[in-house]
């Protein structure tokens, strides 16, 4: 069996570092004017609005490196930054890169999340451009800030929901959160037996929904091309129930969702039901799904309609008929945020 090679990061030094990740970095963007090498990157926005997003993600707290591979996490953590850019209607086009690293690491694990991010970037033709890498006491850190851009007249805000606005939602809800009860289960279940690997089969698209998420750009190319503008946008990070009720509260109205109309995946469902779970519950609350939850006016019904990927799933009412779930049985329950709280 061979060794993996481990390469100690002081033998670089912090900018020996950063020229080893950023090395053969090509900028794509016409605004990136100059990307890492200075104090600071240049961006020429020509007279479009300017789009940042920030996040940062902690080891313990938002990811667990006994189940996620670090080229994984890598992709991830772009990817969730891209969905932000997204979720307002524009486009990302540079991200900067921050590192907090703790002398468990060696410069080939730094290697595999800093392929994932490049990757990611690729993917989504966004450039690389700064950043900054410290040492840490308390494991890995990651944050990563995303600059988009958009024409001030496309932004689409939290707030411009209209009663009998359309509620739409792309994808499938709760597979990511199956994915991780999954992990999490097997990682209790194996505790203190490395011998043992997990079997997976036959889970695949839940495990890739929560390790390997993707920022859904299609549907945004889906909305411009169909000639639809949302009047209200935010990405599912926290859970379906939590991110609907940020939309009614900043737009001032009220909504209605159907039980039956919410889109959830075959492996969902039997992950939910292995776990002993309530389905709904995991699909509203469950969060980490990255989809796009936004409104549309009912005229753009039909266009909707023809959309792949995207469902219809409910209406904006008027405020003071509150936020309900509309159950299979035809009963009304109070929608409540039970999503993911990042300071609890």
């Amino acid at each position: 069996m061979t060794e993996t090679k481990r390469t100690e990061i002081a033998t670089l030094g912090e900018f020996g570092l950063i020229d080893h990740l950023t090395e053969g970095i090509e900028l794509v963007n016409a605004s990136t004017r100059r990307g890492v090498g200075d104090d600071a990157a240049v961006l020429d926005m020509a007279g479009k609005a300017t789009l940042v997003t920030t996040d940062l993600l902690l080891e313990g707290i938002h990811f667990d490196l006994t189940y996620t591979p670090l080229k994984h996490l890598g992709y991830k953590a772009a990817m969730v930054n891209f969905s932000d850019i997204y979720a307002m209607n524009g486009t990302p086009r540079q991200i900067t890169v921050s590192l907090g690293i703790s002398k468990r690491f060696s410069i080939e694990d730094i290697d595999a999340l800093y392929a994932g991010i490049r990757i990611a970037c690729e993917d989504h033709k966004v450039d690389i451009v700064g950043g900054d890498t410290t040492s840490s006491m308390t494991g890995l850190t990651i944050s990563i800030t995303c600059i988009g851009d958009a024409e001030p007249a496309d932004i689409v805000y939290r707030s411009g929901a209209h009663e009998t606005d359309l509620i739409c939602v792309s994808g499938d809800l709760g597979a990511a959160y199956m994915g991780l009860q999954l992990l999490e289960r097997e990682k209790a279940a194996l505790r203190g037996n490395d011998d043992v690997q997990p079997d997976f089969a036959g889970r695949e698209y839940i495990l890739q929904r929560q390790l390997r998420p993707e920022a859904r750009r299609d549907v945004i190319e889906q909305l411009r091309q169909a000639g639809v503008k949302p009047t209200a946008m935010i990405d599912i990070s926290d859970g379906l129930s939590s991110e609907l009720m940020h939309i009614c509260k900043q737009s001032g109205v009220g909504c209605r969702v159907f039980e039956e109309h919410i889109p959830i995946d075959y492996q969902t469902a039997v992950m939910a039901e292995e776990l002993n779970m309530n389905l709904t519950t995991c699909a509203l609350n469950g969060g980490e799904d990255y989809e796009l939850l936004f409104t549309v006016p009912i005229g753009d019904h039909e266009k909707i309609a023809q959309m792949e990927g995207v469902r219809m799933i409910g209406h904006i009412c008027r405020p003071e008929l509150g936020m309900a779930l509309i159950t299979r049985d035809g009963n009304e329950m109070e929608l409540k945020a039970q999503g993911w709280n990042h300071l609890g």
